[in-house]
Parts: structure tokens; sequence; C-alpha cells
């Protein structure tokens, strides 16, 4: 089972032409790896998910796992609003070698409860691989209520859920309605170490774009039972998990991975623009209070 801290990883653009810059990726890879992050996500929404075409998508996924070398499990994001393009997409993911894949609800045509579970069991049942649920009502106003995660948990290659929506409560539910074996992920950086505190297995994180070390041994301290040092750092961590949502997700993230010299700077695809010049000196400071500058 994969725990710990799990970057939600931007992919790294040219600025010019805004074609995936492969080296830059390769790099980030590696770099996670030296800062100790426990799993890369790749090709989520921070992944700029949603304006990668499919080869981009599939390949960013492939050269993931071929720079990990085993070395840590790569979680590949293989959702969308059809279930016969998620089934592909986990197909082409599972072939490129990915260790697990994380499925987000379908967005835009608003599913029934009963649609989502026969939507995520058809994918289950197409592909064995191992399969996250990923849950995160305000991008995709579709919300995956416990009763049906609960359904769906009972599919054994759907092994765990990524819990975006900051709702204690509803992590609780999830924690205590399903099985030990059934992984309960936080996807907000805010609520992270709370839900973990409370039985989550680790947190797929934003913000472990720009400080992994960080986030890894808040992680590592919340998962072993140190709460005390998990909040000192999740202190730390507080106001830079706020300002990394000063604009929609990845805009922040992908420029202050940028402001530490890893990636190419402005280089995020429309319909998304660069972080404002307003913001950025604010962005900066908050870098710099976390000790990341």
């Amino acid at each position: 089972m994969i725990t710990g801290s799990i970057v939600a990883m931007v992919t790294p653009m040219v600025s010019e032409s805004m074609a995936v810059d492969w080296g830059g990726l390769k790099n980030l890879v590696e770099w996670h790896i030296e800062q100790g992050t426990d799993a890369i996500g790749a090709v989520g929404t921070t992944g700029e998910s949603a304006t990668l075409d499919v080869e981009e998508h599939l390949e960013v996924i492939r050269v993931c796992v071929e720079q990990a070398r085993g070395r840590v499990p790569v979680l590949a994001g293989t959702g969308a609003n059809s279930t016969q393009e998620a089934i592909s997409l986990t197909r082409g993911a599972t072939e490129a070698g990915a260790d697990a894949c994380l499925l987000v609800t379908p967005y835009y045509n608003k599913p029934t409860q009963e649609g989502l579970y026969r939507h995520f069991k058809a994918i289950a049942e197409a592909v064995p691989i191992p399969q996250v649920l990923y849950n995160v009502p305000g991008r995709t106003a579709c919300d995956l209520q416990t009763e049906t995660t609960v359904r769906l948990s009972q599919i054994p290659n759907i092994v765990g859920i990524k819990d975006a929506t900051g709702n204690m409560q509803r992590g609780a539910e999830l924690i205590r309605q399903c099985s030990p074996d059934f992984a309960v992920y936080s996807g907000d950086d805010a609520t992270a170490l709370e839900l973990m505190l409370m039985g989550g297995r680790g947190n797929i994180s934003v913000t472990a774009n720009i400080a992994p070390r960080a986030m890894h041994d808040l992680c590592e301290a919340a998962l072993g039972g140190n709460a005390d040092l998990a909040r000192s750092i999740n202190d730390r961590l507080a106001e830079l998990n706020r300002m990394l949502f000063i604009e929609s997700n990845p805009i922040p993230v992908k420029w202050a991975v940028a402001e530490l010299g890893l990636a190419q700077p402005d280089a995020i695809r429309l319909p998304l623009t660069p972080l404002s010049l307003s913001l950025r000196e604010e962005l900066r400071a908050a870098m710099v209070r976390a000790g990341l500058l």
C-alpha cells in the first residue's frame, strides 16, 4: 500500500511552446526522490491533465515510471468523465508500468450515485491495476458520497480514496466505515494532518511540489503517532498551503516551482494563465517564511 507524502506533481513545460519539458520532468522526479517524497502522483489536476492530449498524458506516466525505476511508486491519474476513456487511460497507464491509478469522479455530466458506482466498477473490472478513487466536488460538481465509496471499497482492486473535500467529518466516516485495508488519503494540504491523525494513510499533496522534505517529514511523524512534531511542521507550512490556492491550482504552485529554479517560468497552458503579478511577492514571501528561499 502506498503511504506517506505523495506529490501531486506539476507537469513542467517549455515557456515558448508550452510543449512538455521532458528533461525537466525527469529532473523533477529525481529531485523528489532525493528529497524523500514517498510516491509520485503523475498527471492529476496539478499536472494539468485537462490540457494534455492522450499521447502526452500516457508519455508523462511512462517517463515518470522510467525515471523512478521502482525506487518509489507512481500513482497515475487516469480519470475521465467518459467511462470508456477512463478505461483506455487506465489500460495505458498499466502498460506504462504505473503502480496504481487515481480516478477522479466524472466531471460536468453530473451522474447519480448509482452512475458513479457503475462507472468505477466498470473500470475496476476492465483493468486489474490497483485503483484509488478521487473525490474533489469543488472542481467536478460531483460528490462521491460515503455510502457509494463503501460499496466501491468492496471491489478488490479499488484500494483507496483521495478525499479532497477538506471535511473532517467525511474523512472520519470513510475511515470508520471502510475496511482497514482501504486507504483514505487526504487531497487537501490544509487538513491533511488531522486526517492522518484520525487514521488516513497519507497526503496527495500540492505543497509537496515545493516543500517535499517537509511534507515527507510531516507525514512520517503523523503516521508514526508523533503528533507534536507533525503539528510543528504543519504550522510552518500552513501559510504556504493557503497561498498555493490564491488562484486556481496549479497556477500558484507552477510559479513557485519555477521560482525554485525547477521549471521554466510562466509555462502553463491556456485556459490557465501565469500567476498574477500582484500576487507574486506575497507568495514569494510565504516561501521565504517557510524556509524554501
